[in-house]
């Protein structure tokens, strides 16, 4: 088998990894999709094993308990540094790549820091050496967001060499560099493939296919340049976001809960609905298309729209909440800490959120604006 892998050409192998890592990719996630998608029905309730979302800007970090807990350290770093703050989300997922939140030094910033694994006892000093770590390698790849990962992976010298090389991330670019800087330090016996994937190309030095890695953990747009990208405003969390309570307010008294109804004319008719069929109604009476009819789910919404930190959610905007499973059930929240939603005992009705409710201690702190 060696053999054989030695007479094809490097770039061919290269090109079928990826394809291979590509078709690997497709299968997860569908296989995921097959178990976890399905209507939702938020009188079902199951445990809840992990935390999405709560990242400000226009991403979301899909990421543990442990790493949300740096949330606020982020932003305060962040804004200590002059770093946007819809980078913040970003980091939350690096985080979790580099250590789930454990640890003395969450984000790894050891080494960029003082040059050396281990000389940082304090995660305090770890988020505020990481986030300026962070924001130095952002400006030294001219914002490649992907390229600024896979750096802070491999180290500057991975910059410089893609700039000699095009001037941007590929993947192609990580794997080369991987086997080049491989070959200077393999004699020392300290480097081993993190990915088996990536033995028989010899490209173990580092995390190779540490980009996407990261971006598993990030629910977002990312531009062209590199940068995270601000969805077009105006569908809720402003005047929009008014006329949108307005209009699911007429169907107040006029509907009942039906598991995956709402999904076709004739159950709109007859006012039969579910949460999200409900919400991409309300959304459509504005012109605002959050998904097909016959498919829409919590799943899909909360695909949708920019992400929102919940001290700053406005009347408008859409708010998840953990049931049966994670983004279970959904509503738009009205102000005073209630949202308008289509609930089994009640069809479309405004329930509250506080503290100590069914839904308050059941609302997961995810709040998209459409």
């Amino acid at each position: 088998m060696h053999v054989i892998l030695h007479l094809i050409p490097k770039k061919y192998l290269i090109g079928g990894a990826l394809i291979l890592l590509g078709l690997s990719g497709l299968l997860m996630m569908g296989t995921f999709v097959a178990i976890t998608g399905g209507l939702e029905s938020e009188n079902q309730q199951g445990e809840v094993t992990e935390i999405e979302g709560g990242g400000i800007g226009v991403g979301t970090a899909n990421v543990s308990p442990e790493v949300m807990r740096y949330q606020p350290l982020l932003e305060k770093y962040a804004q200590k540094h002059g770093l946007d703050a819809s980078y913040v989300p970003i980091m939350m997922a690096l985080m979790m790549q580099e250590s789930g939140g454990r640890g003395s030094d969450p984000m790894q910033s050891s080494e960029s820091f003082c040059g050396s694994v281990g000389c940082i006892s304090s995660p305090e000093l770890s988020v505020d050496k990481g986030v300026l770590h962070f924001k130095s390698v952002l400006e030294k790849a001219h914002y490649d967001l992907k390229l600024c990962l896979q750096s802070y992976n491999f180290g500057g010298g991975f910059i410089n060499f893609a700039m000699k090389h095009g001037g941007k991330y590929t993947p192609e670019l990580a794997i080369e560099f991987s086997q080049i800087q491989y070959q200077k330090v393999k004699h020392t016996g300290n480097y081993h493939c993190v990915r088996p994937e990536m033995v028989p190309y010899s490209a173990c030095y580092g995390d190779a296919l540490y980009v996407n890695a990261v971006l598993k953990y990030y629910t977002g747009t990312i531009a062209a340049d590199g940068k995270p990208t601000t969805p077009s405003g105006g569908g809720s969390g402003s005047k929009s976001g008014v006329k949108v309570i307005e209009a699911g307010e007429t169907l107040i008294g006029k509907t009942r809960y039906v598991f995956g109804g709402g999904r076709s004319q004739s159950d709109i008719n007859a006012g039969r609905f579910d949460c999200s069929s409900f919400v991409r109604w309300a959304f459509e009476q504005v012109g605002v298309n959050v998904g097909p009819l016959s498919g829409v789910t919590t799943d899909t919404l909360k695909t949708q729209g920019q992400a929102i930190n919940p001290k700053d959610m406005k009347p408008g905007d859409v708010v998840f909440f953990d049931t049966y499973k994670i983004d279970g059930h959904v509503g738009i929240y009205v102000g005073d800490n209630k949202f308008l939603g289509c609930q089994g005992k009640t069809g479309v009705d405004i329930a509250s959120m506080e503290k100590g409710t069914y839904f308050g201690d059941k609302f997961n702190g995810r709040v998209k604006r459409f």
